[in-house]
């Protein structure tokens, strides 16, 4: 098992509360999602916009991964434990290329610390830590 994901699934056996539990927030489906995404990259959301804010979150992660782990980013955005299968609105790279690579044209990459960059990074940040420090 690769290192990242054996990290993950530690932090997710040793963490049960989510901040970003959808089961407990007001979820909005998104009549525009590619635009929705780039206010995510772009300014700070309050509504919890889907299955926008998962593309958002999945480019924010496989970017990070790819970085971090030298794992392939576009790889990582087909593999379907991404986002450790607590996102049932997460669609992979495979099934929605289009969407993608619209989203990445209009981005570009490195991502810039902007909009909700900051905040899906903490969850980045936990989520991969090395283990010995949970």
């Amino acid at each position: 098992m690769k290192e990242w994901k054996i990290r993950q699934e530690i932090y997710h056996r040793l963490h049960k509360e989510y901040d970003d539990d959808l089961n407990k927030v007001d979820v909005v489906i998104s009549k525009d999602v590619i635009k929705d995404v780039i206010r995510h990259f772009n300014e700070y959301v309050e509504d919890w916009i889907y299955p926008s804010k998962s593309y958002f979150v999945a480019i924010c992660y496989a970017h990070w991964l790819s970085e971090d782990f030298n794992e392939s980013f576009y790889d990582l955005l087909k593999d379907p434990d991404l986002l450790a299968g607590n996102d049932p609105y997460y669609i992979t790279y495979d099934k929605d290329k289009n969407t993608y690579d619209s989203i990445l044209s209009i981005i570009k990459l490195p991502i810039e610390y902007k909009g909700m960059v900051n905040e899906v990074r903490k969850y980045y940040d936990e989520e991969f830590n090395d283990p010995a420090k949970f």
